[in-house]
């Protein structure tokens, strides 16, 4: 089965590639937390690496992209990235990465290559020029397209569910919250329509050191544990339903705060990474999310019922490796109670902070209510969520408890979670670049030499 997978998107590559007259067409995400690099025609990339250089502690070494991910020693690793809140700032950063991607992990001549580019929306005009001569000029291609990830994740989504309502009227409501900021992006017959874009400056960036200024002030000193902190975001950290039931869960003590967990720091010696110390623990707020929406639809559980499920499904979650970080020893520990649930509320409410922006929910009536009121409902009907910083529990059900009393009745609320929120736009540039008149989109470098970069982009509708 894998085999015949394989030799399918083999086949589709090289169909896709011969049609625009090149050996291969290479699909980049590039995202400014992460890369995602594969060939067109592809289901999944080939690559997918931090956007970043890194260098551990103790080192005059600087690790390019997948080599930070396979460093072990994470404590106080220094980063420097290319781009800074979501657009290019550092060239010389961005070629060391893209040469580390294209000539060792996919192995490719870009000379012979199509490159089909994923950039940020509003990218600036003096970005876009630079960005064109770091293709053309410093790394070679044979010839490129710029897309923008909300119309490459609405033709992933399409294609996924063709038979869904979105897929038939070609009209969705995209939200991408990614790295560095979150757009609400209505997305009309491909297009996106960028009069009505709507933008909160918060993403998985903002949430990380809002963790750690928590951490910090409470516990210990976590401001230069950049990656480590991500981990422990992405490990522990849910959108809660209901804040202020939650937060009273988060005060009590012993085994009636199920909200409460540990993160054991790595020590450099007997562990390089850090880790969950008891997944059952940290694990049992959804089980008892569940307990709860069953009593809603009118099946009442005692109060001993939800403690023997949750001891149970402590023990449950105990596989031979999680097991084994369930040890009682002399380490330095993360205790988090509500900052579990506090960070990701940023997205949803960040006023509460002292933030002039508006929340996600807001983002999106004000972006739906931009455009045409015919068009309004499909949007509404259509919302696809996308973009690492969706990937929270409960993230969809938390928006569309927030959406709901900021629509009017008459209007349907959909909000559907893609299937592959970080790989879902490279997935729609896959499938776009293996169209048979993606060859017509694209600008060779012999166009870019003669018309110039203005005149070139101005092809990419977008």
């Amino acid at each position: 089965m894998e085999r015949s997978v394989a030799a399918a998107e083999a086949e589709a590559a090289a169909t896709a590639a011969a049609a625009v007259g090149v050996e291969k067409i290479v699909v980049l995400d590039n995202g400014a937390g992460f890369c995602k690099a594969g060939f067109a025609g592809h289901q999944d990339p080939v690559a997918m690496v931090p956007n970043c250089l890194g260098r551990p502690r103790g080192s005059k070494r600087w690790l390019v992209a997948d080599q930070v991910q396979e460093c072990d020693d994470i404590q106080g690793l220094a980063v420097r990235r290319p781009m800074d809140r979501g657009y290019l700032i550092s060239p010389e950063l961005e070629k060391e990465v893209w040469d580390r991607i294209f000539k060792v992990l996919l192995n490719v001549k870009p000379a012979d290559c199509a490159l089909l580019l994923v950039e940020p929306l509003f990218n600036l005009p003096s970005i876009q020029k630079i960005t064109d001569e770091l293709v053309f000029e410093d790394l070679g291609f044979h010839s490129y397209y710029v897309a923008d990830a909300p119309s490459l994740a609405h033709i992933y989504e399409a294609n996924r569910r063709p038979e869904s309502l979105l897929a038939r009227s070609d009209c969705s409501l995209i939200v991408d919250s990614g790295f560095s900021f979150t757009h609400a992006v209505p997305v009309f017959q491909k297009f996106t329509m960028n009069y009505a874009v709507k933008r909160l400056n918060l993403g998985g960036k903002a949430l990380t050191n809002y963790l750690k200024e928590l951490v910090s002030y409470r516990a210990w000193n976590m401001m230069d544990e950049t990656y480590l902190m991500e981990d422990v975001k992405e490990k522990l950290c849910f959108c809660s339903t209901d804040v202020p039931f939650d937060l009273n869960v988060s005060r009590k003590r012993g085994n009636s705060n199920y909200i409460k967990c540990q993160y054991v720091l790595p020590d450099g010696v007997k562990y390089k990474r850090g880790f969950v110390k008891d997944p059952g623990a940290a694990a049992a707020v959804h089980l008892k999310k569940k307990n709860v929406e069953i009593e809603v639809n009118g099946k009442h559980i005692d109060e001993d019922n939800v403690r023997t499920r949750v001891d149970t499904d402590r023990a449950s979650v105990g596989t031979t490796e999680t097991r084994r970080n369930v040890i009682v020893v002399d380490e330095q520990e993360l205790t988090l109670t509500n900052e579990r649930f506090m960070v990701p509320e940023m997205l949803f409410h960040p006023a509460d902070l002292g933030m002039e922006e508006a929340g996600l929910a807001e983002c999106i009536v004000r972006a739906v209510s931009a455009c045409h009121p015919d068009l309004q409902a499909l949007f509404y009907s259509s919302v696809v969520l996308t973009g690492g910083s969706m990937l929270f529990p409960w993230c969809k059900e938390k928006l569309e408890l927030e959406l709901r009393p900021l629509i009017p009745d008459e209007f349907d609320v959909h909000v559907t979670l893609t299937d592959s929120p970080i790989t879902a736009c490279w997935r729609g540039g896959s499938l776009l670049a293996a169209s048979p008149d993606f060859g017509d989109c694209l600008v060779s470098k012999r166009d870019y030499e003669e018309q110039g970069s203005l005149r070139c982009r101005r092809r990419f509708f977008h």
